[in-house]
């Protein structure tokens, strides 16, 4: 898969024909209403010999007009990371991914003009496809009936993708923020079609989970507002040839010094025999979190601390126990 920045698309090679089908969104969590739009968008790119292209914004926009109004509790919680959403839509099998910069003068461009220059002759669409709810342009003025009518008149196809549903629920990045706040893992893997999983390069930390007697594989979570923290019964995958058993701490850290800055802790159960102590650092591994134990919460002391993850080391071990009888 192919990334660029901005609008301007670069040709691809395999395909002769200029242009694209396109879709557009935030495609935060990747989940199975954005599956389900990205199958189509493949198929209608297949028809017409063009690569599947997908547009995609950052910051998210909501996150750019609250940090405007410098009230950062409008800003919506984030499923997952840019590196992890590029993952997801790599493996949905898409050609290429324009990441565009939100900023002041993308938001401001009339509908019109977001047509003109971005759609026609930035991507040079030739089949665009959008959610039942997509608005574009300044102040969201540009709706379905618009986009339609411009591409009737440019040269493009227009489609709408209406709402997908699992077990009677409307699948959307909100429906899967709801659950992981809940920690409702089952209910977000439904939605996601996957278990919620953050991926990263292990980083180096205060060395503290050793000094308490539970070394830690750390990443970092690139959002200051994650849609799930506390701790987690989680899978390690990318340290060795299985993936690995653990538990998770996902958050901020409320008992230790620096505090504030978005942490994944993960303490596998084994260590692998043939991985040397330090040999983590820097391997990207996947972390999914399948089960909630409970939120994060901050305690007197390092000692009590430590009390604390030992029993969340016992939850966990039990939790698998159960999980596989």
């Amino acid at each position: 898969m192919q990334v660029f920045r901005g609008h301007r698309r670069p040709e691809i090679a395999g395909f002769q024909a200029r242009g694209c089908a396109l879709t557009l969104g935030n495609f935060d969590g990747v989940h199975r209403g954005h599956q389900a739009m990205l199958a189509l968008l493949k198929n209608e790119a297949k028809h017409r010999g063009v690569p599947a292209v997908v547009m995609t914004f950052e910051p998210h926009p909501r996150d750019f007009f609250a940090t405007l109004a410098k009230k950062p509790e409008l800003a919506p919680a984030r499923i997952a990371t840019l590196r992890d959403k590029l993952g997801e839509l790599a493996r949905c099998g898409v050609d290429q991914v324009a990441v565009l910069p939100f900023s002041a003068a993308f938001a401001g461009q009339s509908p019109q003009a977001f047509i003109d220059d971005v759609l026609v002759h930035g991507m040079g669409a030739r089949y665009v496809l959008v959610g039942d709810d997509f608005r574009f342009g300044a102040k969201r003025a540009g709706d379905y009936a618009m986009l339609d009518a411009a591409g009737a008149a440019a040269g493009f196809d227009v489609a709408r993708m209406m709402s997908y549903e699992v077990h009677g629920l409307r699948v959307s990045s909100s429906a899967v923020r709801d659950a992981l706040a809940k920690g409702d893992m089952s209910l977000a893997a439904s939605l996601l079609g996957r278990p919620y999983a953050i991926s990263g390069h292990v980083v180096h930390g205060q060395k503290l989970g050793r000094t308490l007697g539970f070394r830690t594989l750390n990443l970092r979570f690139d959002h200051a507002k994650p849609a799930a923290s506390g701790i987690f019964v989680v899978r390690v995958s990318g340290l060795s040839d299985a993936p690995l058993q653990g538990v998770a701490s996902f958050g901020v850290r409320p008992t230790v010094e620096d505090a504030g800055r978005v942490l994944l802790e993960t303490h596998v159960f084994d260590w692998p025999a043939g991985l040397g102590a330090d040999a983590g650092y820097g391997q990207c591994v996947s972390v999914e979190l399948l089960h909630k134990l409970h939120d994060e919460l901050k305690y007197e002391s390092l000692e009590a601390l430590q009390h604390g993850i030992a029993a969340d080391l016992e939850a966990a071990k039990a939790w698998w126990a159960g999980s596989a009888s």
